[in-house]
């Protein structure tokens, strides 16, 4: 028995018909995926920072003696 290789999908559109990763302005799906992209590259920077000892969170709380 021969299996046949399944298409591939074709590009992954969002809601409103876009391409997913365009960069658009306004209330709408790419806004909330490059939203969390940001905030996740934020995130990581702020631990960088943090690491390196230049806290101020950390000083204010007194969160580490």
């Amino acid at each position: 028995m021969q299996t046949s290789t399944p298409e591939l999908a074709p590009k992954t559109l969002a809601y409103n018909g876009k391409d997913r990763n365009t960069f658009l302005f306004g209330w709408n799906p790419q806004a909330e995926l490059w939203n969390g992209r940001l905030a996740m590259l934020g995130f990581v920077a702020y631990l960088l920072w943090d690491i390196a000892g230049y806290s101020v969170v950390r000083d204010i709380l007194h969160l580490i003696g």
